[in-house]
């Protein structure tokens, strides 16, 4: 991909100046061969966010390369989540642990602020990181992770969950397959990157594919929404991933992470979300959303309905389905809607999956019970792409 800067005011908009409340003084304007923070070389963008922009750059005191993600303008919105997301990794930092799990979170190297008229643009210094999980699926025909590619994510993934949640007392709120990246275990693609000053918009520039062999691990990236602490009540996670607890207002803990995951297997595994949840004029709908779940899982314990006033909206008193709003439950199945797998497999998939999508959060299995699924462990003997 090229990288050819565009000054802005020129008719072609690209990259971050697409998004639809992009206002320049929000990004601070990034140069590269630019020296941030007098250690950071900028070398090349690798990416965009909302919120962000991300830069390859050599690290000049410790010669190595690193991710630089330069956050928009310090805003009453953005604070938050920095603040969340730096106190989690200092608690990290603190616990100096030995788990296994600990090596799939993205590390934080460093910490920085650049300024100019405009405001203060808060840094984070990262390891570089490869292609997200949802990013890499897309790569194959099917759009669909493979089973044994699928199995070999969960495996760090789980191992990373309980890290943070037996050891770190951590939850982590929003794990989803654009926040788990591969690692990258041959700098020589960074070398690769060919780098080809006012205002000025770069385009992004893509790693190159490697070999299965060389993929790197699985990496939870994205603190920003992590919590510490095991007993929280308020809004998390995103529409279609939200836990029952959390959509009836009830205090949730490590367990939501657990139903996290199990819709998230969906997204890669199928193409496709488990839950639509969305109404007749196609926006997101909590009631279509627990329809859904009562046509996957059943009725939930009435003992369950009791924890929330919440839940008196759609269920009655002796927990039967009030059909509120009109909305009804639909003749959906799991059985149904996976369509990868055949016979002992398929079952033993779904098993693993309602062992983490259970109404009552205490019933969800552990990320260390997980790790010990019979699917999970079963040897499969698929590619891991089908491209």
């Amino acid at each position: 991909m090229s990288t050819q800067p565009l000054q802005v005011g020129t008719a072609r908009l690209i990259e971050e100046e697409r998004l639809p409340f992009y206002k320049a003084e929000q990004f601070y304007s990034v140069h590269i061969g630019e020296l941030l923070h007098s250690r950071y070389k900028v070398l090349v963008k690798l990416g965009y966010g909302s919120y962000s922009t991300v830069w390859l750059c050599r690290d000049q005191i410790n010669d190595k390369y690193v991710a630089v993600k330069v956050l928009t303008r310090t805003s009453a919105r953005s604070e938050p989540a920095l603040s969340r997301e730096l106190g989690v990794y200092e608690h990290l930092s603190r616990l100096g642990s030995s788990h296994i799990g600990s090596a799939y979170i993205r590390g934080l190297y460093d910490t920085f602020e650049l300024s100019n008229p405009c405001g203060v643009y808060p840094c984070l210094v990262h390891p570089p990181m490869h292609l997200s999980t949802n990013a890499l699926r897309m790569i194959a025909r099917s759009c669909k992770s493979s089973e044994p590619l699928l199995k070999q994510t969960l495996i760090c993934l789980l191992q990373d969950l309980d890290f943070l949640h037996s050891e770190a007392n951590i939850v982590h709120t929003d794990t989803k397959a654009s926040n788990i990246m591969l690692s990258i275990e041959d700098e020589m693609i960074l070398t690769q990157l060919v780098v080809d000053n006012n205002h000025i918009i770069y385009t992004s520039r893509k790693l190159s594919l490697l070999r299965n062999d060389l993929w790197g691990q699985p990496v939870l990236c994205d603190l920003g929404e992590a919590r510490i602490g095991n007993s929280y009540k308020g809004n998390i996670q995103p529409d279609i991933y939200k836990a029952p607890e959390v959509l009836f207002d009830m205090p949730w803990s490590f367990s939501a992470d657990i139903w996290n995951v199990g819709v998230m297997i969906w997204d890669i595994f199928e193409n496709k979300h488990l839950f639509d949840a969305r109404d007749e004029d196609k926006e997101y709908s909590p009631s279509h959303h627990i329809a859904e779940m009562v046509a996957y899982l059943g009725l939930p314990p009435l003992h369950f309905l009791q924890r929330s006033e919440e839940t008196r909206n759609v269920f009655d008193q002796n927990g039967k389905w009030l059909g509120a709003g009109g909305v009804s439950i639909p003749s959906i199945s799991m059985e149904e809607s996976e369509e990868n797998l055949r016979g002992q497999d398929k079952q033993q998939f779904l098993q693993f999956m309602r062992s983490m999508l259970q109404w009552v959060p205490e019933e969800r299995k552990t990320a260390n019970e997980l790790l010990d699924d019979p699917w999970l462990n079963s040897v499969s003997m698929t590619p891991l792409l089908d491209n």
